[in-house]
């Protein structure tokens, strides 16, 4: 679970007028709160900044606490059962809010709203809307209507293609020095575990004149790193709509904006992996060196099974092409052990493909069994603590290897850029490298400097380095800098 940061909406310049809606006179007498919980995946955290960026136009400020708000979401994830178990845990603690202060507006998003649809408002009966990801951008409206006594509102029917519009950021956004661009929604591919399609629907990309344009107004507002987002991110313009093009050629635009240093993007599918995808890792500097390439499995049978679309060969093929283009990316990966009729040759299968890729990191879990999916029907469930152990095994293999690289940092020199204060450390800040690794360093660098350090001490997941540059100037003796020396 993750809850936003408290950013003011900004306010409007001198000269400039204030932005109008309808809740803004009683905004401005009594500053509305939003309060927003989520759950599950980054899309889902994508889409919690654009419900900030949209309740910022109509007068609503952020807020840490539950008690203090006047809109209380829940931005729900149906991945795996104890997500969904959260989210219905924590909508039974609000009803305390509710009861005490009946005007507070109860909002359940995500994929459980949208797979529970109006279930959900019996359910939860201080509920008072239940809205999927294709109403993202309805949420003032619905908010509205609530506020204005039209009932408890439920809005989770899935809309066509041509009628699907994404969310843009607004001018009251909060700004981002490292900010999500989505270019598509939904998936077509129905692997047996997941339930992404039958939650967030089938797949749509998003015309490339609108992804640029808003990396455009990003990049005007400081923002110096995109990270472009789909469920199977690489598939983008497979469908060759006129407003659409091959996502290498979306890439490469991205990368040519002014005031953008890096670019990321996740998460792409192995099979639809091309040889212009791969070379862009060498032929655009601003393309960080990192990718997360979920595998599932290392087991050719179990694959089969999951319905990912590709062998254990040829997930190495793209593995071994893009080490001969690039050979300094690291790999991240998703894996799930303990899937139905996953024989312990199997999952030997994906320790050793573990061995031979050599992951930098690795999100790995126990099978968790989701209504609606194809895996229910496979025979030969493996028991629950099996799954957890062989998670632990897993768990422990990943971890040596990532400590490994983490000691063979120590010496280097590498680029981090600054994300903000250590959350441990008031004396330090953190930042990532471009292989996505966080480095703490003394020091109070404003987030978005580039800092070049020395790697001085690796811990498990990350690392402590020494200032040597900032913003490609010298530091003297490599003393810890100070916002002014950042410039």
């Amino acid at each position: 679970m993750a809850k936003l940061p408290i950013i003011r909406p900004e306010t409007p310049s001198e000269g400039q007028a204030p932005v109008q809606s309808p809740l803004h006179f009683a905004a401005s007498l009594a500053p509305r709160r939003v309060y927003i919980e989520t759950f599950g995946c980054q899309m889902n955290l994508h889409d919690s900044q654009r419900m900030v960026s949209l309740m910022a136009a109509e007068g609503y400020a952020p807020t840490e606490r539950p008690d203090d708000a006047d809109l209380i979401i829940l931005n729900s994830c149906s991945v795996r059962d104890k997500a969904e178990q959260k989210v219905r845990s924590r909508a039974g603690e609000m009803k305390r809010i509710k009861k005490s202060r009946p005007d507070v507006v109860l909002a359940i998003g995500g994929c459980v709203a949208q797979q529970e649809g109006p279930r959900m408002l019996d359910r939860i009966p201080h509920a008072d809307i239940v809205f999927g990801p294709d109403h993202l951008s309805r949420l003032p409206e619905l908010v509205r209507g609530v506020v204005d006594g039209q009932g408890r509102l439920n809005e989770t029917g899935f809309l066509d293609r041509a009628e699907f519009r994404f969310a843009g950021i607004s001018d009251q956004a909060p700004r981002q020095v490292s900010a999500f661009v989505s270019v598509m929604k939904g998936c077509d591919k129905f692997c047996a575990f997941c339930i992404v399609p039958f939650t967030r629907g089938r797949e749509v990309s998003r015309p490339a004149d609108d992804v640029i344009d808003e990396v455009k107004r990003l990049a005007d507002r400081g923002t110096r790193e995109i990270v472009l987002l789909g469920q199977t991110v690489n598939t983008y313009g497979q469908r060759k709509r006129d407003d659409q093009i091959p996502f290498h050629e979306l890439l490469a635009r991205v990368c040519a904006v002014d005031g953008i240093e890096r670019v990321r993007f996740t998460s792409p599918h192995p099979a639809d992996f091309t040889d212009d995808q791969i070379e862009a890792f060498r032929s655009l500097p601003e393309l960080c060196p990192h990718m997360h390439l979920p595998v599932q499995s290392g087991s050719d049978r179990v694959l089969k099974a999951m319905r990912r679309g590709y062998s254990r060969a040829q997930y190495l093929e793209v593995v071994d092409k893009l080490g001969d283009v690039a050979p300094h990316v690291a790999l991240g990966t998703d894996i799930i052990v303990g899937f139905p009729g996953e024989g312990v040759d199997d999952f030997e299968d994906t320790l050793s493909l573990v061995e031979r890729v050599q992951y930098r990191s690795a999100y790995s879990f126990a099978y968790s069994e989701r209504i609606g999916t194809r895996a229910l029907d496979i025979e030969g469930s493996i028991p629950v603590a099996e799954r957890f152990d062989r998670l632990r095994t897993l768990q422990a293999l990943q971890d040596g290897i990532t400590k490994r690289y983490l000691d063979e940092m120590v010496g280097t020199r590498q680029e981090i850029m600054v994300e903000g204060p250590s959350k441990t450390d008031p004396s330090r800040v953190t930042g990532r490298t471009g292989q996505n690794r966080p480095v703490h360093v003394p020091g109070a660098y404003p987030p978005g400097t580039l800092v070049e350090v020395e790697i001085v001490e690796a811990y498990n997941h990350s690392a402590l380095g020494q200032a040597v540059a900032v913003e490609g100037q010298p530091v003297a003796d490599g003393a810890p800098a100070t916002i002014e020396d950042a410039g």
